[in-house]
């Protein structure tokens, strides 16, 4: 069973406050939120620049090992940046997983949040059967949640 959370769709900045993410992509991080359970798993997702579109899932390693915390080593990080800077993409989404606490950031998390663009989605693993998925946008320490709305990129309308 997979819960997301609804929050009240606003504008943050000249981005719409609504996460729209394929359902294949929320599987695949789910998953590894899973694999890596207990400890925290991370990750982003890519897309064009600009356009908003989570399109590319890459899960990366949690360098931290931590049950309560996610680092992206350093080489790895630097590695996954110039991939999406050489296919003309970015971070459309930042995401890690809580193990023990909902699906909202920590003081660590909001403090450590340097993609102003990016939606920073969280997975709670807390429940054996069940995840939470909640995504925000976080700049300059204000969190604003956002809609998210999983969709079957398959189906064409």
């Amino acid at each position: 069973m997979c819960l997301a959370t609804r929050g009240v769709a606003k504008y943050f900045g000249n981005v719409n406050a609504v996460l729209t993410i394929d359902s294949a992509i929320v599987r695949a991080i789910v998953a590894h939120a899973r694999r890596d359970h207990p400890d925290e798993a991370c990750g982003v997702v890519a897309g064009p620049i600009g356009s908003d579109v989570p399109a590319r899932h890459i899960p990366m390693d949690n360098a931290a090992r931590s049950m309560t915390f996610y680092e992206f080593d350093s080489m790895e990080h630097l590695r996954v940046w110039r991939e999406m800077d050489d296919n003309d993409e970015e971070p459309v989404v930042i995401y890690h997983s809580h193990t023990a606490t909902e699906a909202y950031p920590s003081r660590t998390d909001i403090s450590f949040a340097g993609e102003p663009n990016a939606h920073y989605l969280l997975v709670s693993t807390r429940e054996p059967d069940s995840e939470e998925i909640r995504s925000f946008r976080i700049l300059d320490g204000v969190v604003t949640e956002e809609e998210v709305n999983i969709v079957d990129a398959t189906v064409k309308s």
